[in-house]
C-alpha cells in the first residue's frame, strides 16, 4: 500500500445519544447536526434542535489537509435552542481538534471528534462498525507520534457565522445533485440532492452513469471543466464535470434534467418519420395497380416507420359458418424474426367474450389502445399467442359503415402510444378505405367492360382474352381445344313479335342453360346479339366436343316458358379446333364462324366442324377488298367531322375526323363493314395516314380563314398505332400541312393502349413531347381500369357510347359513368361522353360535371362543307352576343 494512504488524515465523530453510540467516519464537505430525520447527523434526544449545528470541512492553507469546524445553529444562521458545549465550554463555533468532546445542549447527547493518521481506508471505512472505538485507535493510530492540533486559517475565525453557515448550507439545499469523487474511484461527497435522486451511487461506485468514464474522460481531455449528457434509469441528464488537480477530485455538477426535452425531440423525429411514412404510403395507394400488393407496402412503411414489431389489417365478413359478424386478419407485416401470426385470427366472432369490446369501440369510431396488462383477461390470452406487450387499434371505416380494423402491436416493450401513432394510423385507416372504395369501383367496372350487362356472360374481351392464355397451356399439356360459335335461329322474330324485353329475358334463360351444359372448366361468353362463344380448353378426343354440342342442342330444344308464352328456338353452332389451320385466337373464331354459316346454309339447328374447305372468301367479301385498295387513289374516301361541345357553355371545342366511303357502284359505306376488312388486308395503314393528312389540312384552311383554332381528333387503328415510323409519320405530316401540334389530338381505343403497357407508354410520350393531345376512345369497353390508364400520358377520355345508351335506364350504368367521370377528373384528365342523343341523358351527364359531349343530340358527323358552316355560324352568333 502507498505511503501516502497512510500518511493522510482521517477524521472521526462518535456520537452518543439515547439510542446509543454510533461512529460516523467524516467524509462529505458539510454535515447539519440535528434531532429532525433530514438531517445527515440525526440525534436522538428531545432536548436537541431540530437542526442544532452544522460541521463544516475546511481545507487548511498551504496544505493538501482539511479540519473541520462546528457551527451552532441552522444553515440559516438562527442559534440552537439549547447550545453548543465543547471541551464543557459553551461556544458559537469551534475549529475541531483531536479529543475534542462536544455536547449538545446538555450531556444527554455527546459527541467526540478523533483527527488520526495511520489508518488504512479499508479501516476507517469499516470504523462506524466498530463497537469500541476508543479501543480500535489505540490499536490503528500511531501513539508515539501523537497527531499535532491543527492551525485554521485565521480569516477564516474572522467570518462571520451567518456567512459560514449559508456557505455551508449551498451545497447541501441546492436542488442540483453535486457528487464528488478521487482519483482512486471513491465517492468522497453526496450533497441531500444526489442522495434523493441516487439513492445506489455509493452502492455501484463508480460504475455508476453518473461516475461512468469520468476517470478516462479526466485522464483524456486537456481542459479541467467539460460538459456531457447521461441516461439514468430512462432519465436524461445535462452533467458538468470539473476536475481538482489541487485535490485530486472530480466534482460534477447535475446541471438539470433534460428528459423532456429529449422526449420531445425524439417526439418531434418520430413525427416527422410518421409523417414521411404517411405521404410514401398513400402514394403506393395511388400508384399500385395491384391493391393488395399496395396494402403489403403500406404496412411495410407503417410498421418500419413507428419502429413496431406487427403491423395489421382486419377485415370484418361473415362467419362461414354462424352467418354472425367475424373479423380475419387479411394482410400482416413482421418483422423478420417475428413468425407470422394469420392462422390465429381467421373467422374470429365479435360476439365472443374476448372481442365483445373490440366491436362495441371500434364500430363507434373509437381506437383500441394500451398495453396487455391494460387489456381484459379473455383479451389478454388472444395477444398472448402471439407475444403482444402492446397494441394499438384504429377502425377501417367506409360512409359510416365499420368494415374492419388497422392496427400496430409491439412485442418487445410494453410502449405508451403516441397521439403522432395514433393520427397516423387513423390518417392511413382513411386514405386504405378510399383505396379499397376505389378497387372496388374498378372491379366493378372491369366486370361490366368484360361481361355482358345483360346475362352476366363473360363478354368478347374476356374471351379472347382466356382463350389467349389457354392456347399456350394446350400446347404445354399435348392437348387440343375447341372454339364453339352459337347463333340462336331465327331469334330476330322473336324480338320483332314479342318486343325486346322478352327477348332479354329469353337471353338470360338461354345463358343460364347454356353454362349447365358445359363441363368443369369451360367458358360461354355472349359475342353480341344472339351469338354465344364457347371455349373448351381440355380436348382429348373428338367425342368430347360432340357430346358437349350435342347437350346444347338438346337444352335449347326444351320448352321456354314465361309471362304466359310457350316458346321453341334452336340454335347453329360452328366449332374450330385447335390444329395447324387454327392456330391462333383470331384465326380459330374466324374458323368458327365460318363453321357456323356453314351449319346455317344445311339447314340450322345443327352443329359442323371447320374444314379447310370453308376457308375461301365469299365473291362478294373479295370484291369488296379488291375495290377497297383502289379507293384511296380514286378519292373514294371522304373525311366527316362531328362536333364537339362544351356540355356548360354549348360551344364546339373540338372535331373527331370520321372516315367514309362513298363507292360508286356500292354507294355510302358504313366504316363497320370496310374498316375491318381494312385492319385484315393491312390497308388500313396508307388509310390511316391519308386520313390524318385530311383531317390537319382541314383544320388549318379553318384557321386560315379566321374561325376559332380548335383541335381535330382523329383515330389511330391498332396496326397504325404499332407502326414503328408512327412518330415519324405523325411529324411529318404535321410539317407538311403547317398545322401546329397543339391542334392535333390523337385517339386509341382502350384495348390498343393496354395491349402491351411499356410500349404505349413510349409512343405517347414522344407524340406529347411533340405538343400532341392524346385521348383514350370507348373507354369502358376494354378491361383495364384507370389506375393502369393513368400510367400513360393522357390528356381526354372519351366514355364509350355503349355506356350512354343506357345511362338512364339502367342505374348501374349510371353507378359506372359517375365513377369514371369522377376517377378521370381526379386524374386530370377531360371526359367527353359519345353517342349522347336524349336531354335526359345530357342533364346526368351535366349533373356529374363531364366536361364536353359528343352525339345526335347536337350534331351529327358532317361534311367539310357543312361543319364548315356550322363553325361559321358559332363565331357569328357569340360576335353579335359581343355587340
Amino acid at each position: 500500500m502507498p505511503g501516502n494512504e497512510w500518511e493522510k488524515i482521517r477524521h472521526l465523530l462518535v456520537v452518543q445519544d439515547l439510542q446509543g453510540q454510533r461512529t460516523i467516519p467524516l467524509q462529505e464537505t458539510t454535515y447539519s447536526i440535528g434531532r429532525d430525520s433530514r438531517n445527515a447527523i440525526v440525534l436522538r434526544s428531545r432536548s436537541v434542535s431540530r437542526q442544532h449545528a452544522i460541521l463544516l470541512r475546511v481545507t487548511l492553507p498551504e496544505t493538501d489537509q482539511y479540519g473541520f469546524r462546528i457551527i451552532d445553529g441552522n444553515f440559516k444562521g438562527k442559534s440552537s435552542t439549547n447550545g453548543l458545549y465543547v471541551n464543557g465550554m459553551k461556544c458559537v463555533s469551534h475549529n475541531l481538534q483531536h479529543g475534542d468532546v462536544i455536547a449538545f445542549g446538555n450531556n444527554q447527547v455527546q459527541a467526540k471528534y478523533y483527527a488520526i493518521s495511520y489508518i488504512s481506508e479499508k479501516a476507517f471505512s469499516e470504523s462506524g462498525d466498530i463497537e469500541n472505538i476508543s479501543d480500535f485507535l489505540l490499536e490503528q493510530a500511531n501513539v508515539a507520534n501523537p497527531f499535532q492540533t491543527l492551525i485554521v486559517d485565521p480569516n477564516f475565525e474572522a467570518a462571520s457565522e451567518t456567512a459560514l453557515a449559508r456557505l455551508a448550507s449551498f451545497p447541501e439545499l441546492i436542488p442540483n445533485p453535486i457528487i464528488e469523487m478521487d482519483l482512486g474511484g471513491t465517492i468522497t461527497y453526496l450533497n441531500p440532492a444526489a442522495s434523493v435522486k441516487f439513492p445506489k451511487i455509493r452502492e455501484i461506485g463508480n460504475k455508476h452513469p453518473v461516475l461512468t468514464g469520468l476517470l478516462n474522460a479526466v485522464e483524456d481531455r486537456k481542459i479541467n471543466s467539460f460538459s456531457r449528457e447521461i441516461t439514468v434509469e430512462q432519465e436524461v441528464f445535462e452533467q458538468c464535470i470539473h476536475y481538482l488537480p489541487e485535490s485530486d477530485l472530480i466534482r460534477t455538477f447535475i446541471v438539470r434534467d433534460i428528459t423532456e426535452q429529449k422526449q420531445a425531440e425524439a417526439e418531434l423525429r418520430q413525427r416527422d418519420r410518421l409523417l414521411q411514412a404517411v405521404a410514401e404510403a398513400a402514394n403506393y395507394l395511388l400508384v399500385e395497380m395491384n391493391y393488395e400488393t399496395g396494402i403489403d407496402k403500406v404496412l411495410a412503411v407503417l410498421g418500419e416507420a413507428a419502429k413496431t414489431d406487427r403491423a395489421y389489417l382486419f377485415k370484418n365478413h361473415l362467419h362461414l359458418d354462424t352467418g354472425e359478424m367475424a373479423l380475419s386478419l387479411q394482410f400482416e407485416w413482421t418483422r423478420t424474426n417475428f413468425t407470422s401470426s394469420r392462422s390465429h385470427w381467421q373467422n374470429q366472432l365479435y360476439q365472443s367474450s374476448e372481442l365483445a369490446r373490440w366491436y362495441a369501440t371500434l364500430s363507434c369510431g373509437q381506437s383500441i389502445s394500451g398495453t396487455i396488462q391494460e387489456f381484459p383477461i379473455g383479451e389478454q390470452k388472444l395477444l398472448d399467442r402471439d407475444g403482444i406487450k402492446s397494441l394499438l387499434l384504429v377502425p377501417l371505416r367506409l360512409e359510416d359503415e365499420f368494415w374492419g380494423c388497422l392496427g400496430l402491436a409491439d412485442c418487445s416493450q410494453e410502449r405508451l402510444w403516441s397521439r403522432h401513432e395514433e393520427s397516423t394510423l387513423l390518417t392511413m385507416a382513411a386514405s386504405i378505405s378510399g383505396a379499397w372504395q376505389r378497387q372496388q369501383v374498378e372491379e366493378k367496372i372491369r366486370h361490366q367492360a368484360l361481361h355482358d350487362m345483360l346475362t352476366g356472360l363473360p363478354n368478347r374481351l374476356l374471351f379472347n382474352e382466356l382463350l389467349a392464355k389457354a392456347l399456350p397451356n394446350a400446347t404445354r399439356n399435348r392437348e387440343s381445344l375447341a372454339v364453339m360459335f352459337l347463333d340462336l335461329d331465327r331469334f330476330k322474330v322473336i324480338n320483332d313479335t314479342l318486343g325486346h324485353t322478352l327477348g332479354d329475358e329469353l337471353l338470360q334463360i338461354v345463358a343460364q342453360r347454356l353454362k349447365e351444359s358445359l363441363r368443369e372448366g369451360d367458358t360461354v361468353a355472349r359475342w353480341g346479339g344472339d351469338e354465344f362463344t364457347i371455349l373448351l380448353p381440355r380436348v382429348n378426343y373428338l367425342d368430347e366436343v360432340d357430346q358437349v354440342a350435342q347437350r346444347i342442342l338438346q337444352a335449347l330444344q326444351k320448352m321456354f316458358c314465361f309471362d304466359g308464352h310457350e316458346l321453341y328456338i334452336s340454335a347453329s353452332i360452328g366449332i374450330a379446333l385447335f390444329d395447324e389451320h387454327s392456330h391462333n385466337p383470331e384465326i380459330l373464331i374466324q374458323h368458327a364462324d365460318a363453321a357456323l354459316y356453314h351449319a346455317k346454309d344445311l339447314g340450322r339447328n345443327n352443329y359442323q366442324f371447320y374444314t379447310t374447305t370453308l376457308s375461301a372468301k365469299t365473291p362478294e367479301l373479295l370484291n369488296l377488298e379488291k375495290s377497297l385498295r383502289y379507293a384511296v387513289e380514286r378519292e373514294e374516301l371522304i373525311v366527316y367531322y362531328q362536333p364537339r361541345v362544351n356540355i356548360l357553355t354549348g360551344q364546339i371545342t373540338g372535331m373527331e375526323a370520321l372516315v367514309r366511303w362513298q363507292n360508286p357502284e356500292m354507294g355510302l359505306i358504313a366504316p363497320n363493314v370496310f374498316i375491318p376488312l381494312a385492319e385484315e388486308s393491312g390497308l388500313i395503314i396508307p388509310i390511316g395516314e391519308w386520313v390524318l393528312r385530311a383531317a390537319c389540312l382541314q383544320n388549318k384552311a379553318w384557321q386560315q380563314a379566321g374561325l376559332p383554332p380548335l383541335t381535330v381528333a382523329v383515330n389511330l387503328s391498332p396496326k397504325q398505332f404499332r407502326q414503328s415510323t408512327l412518330v415519324e409519320d405523325v411529324a411529318r405530316i404535321l410539317t407538311e400541312t403547317e398545322l401546329d401540334a397543339r391542334f392535333l389530338e390523337l385517339e386509341i381505343t382502350e384495348s390498343t393502349a393496354i395491349a402491351d403497357l411499356e410500349f404505349t407508354r413510349n409512343v405517347l410520350h414522344n407524340l406529347e413531347q411533340m405538343g400532341v393531345h392524346l385521348s383514350i376512345d370507348d373507354f369502358g369497353t376494354g378491361h383495364s381500369s384507370l389506375s393502369r390508364l393513368q400510367l400513360l400520358p393522357l390528356h381526354n377520355l372519351k366514355i364509350d357510347r355503349s355506356f350512354i345508351q343506357e345511362l338512364t335506364t339502367d342505374v348501374r350504368v349510371a353507378h359506372i359513368v359517375k365513377a369514371i367521370v369522377t376517377l378521370g377528373r381526379n386524374l386530370g384528365l377531360r371526359l367527353t361522353a359519345e353517342g349522347v342523343e336524349k336531354q335526359e341523358e345530357l342533364d346526368f351527364l351535366k349533373s356529374i360535371h363531364c366536361e364536353d359531349v359528343q352525339g345526335y343530340l347536337f350534331y351529327k358527323p358532317l361534311p367539310a362543307e357543312k361543319a364548315t358552316e356550322v363553325l361559321q355560324n358559332k363565331q357569328t352568333s357569340a360576335l353579335e352576343m359581343k355587340n
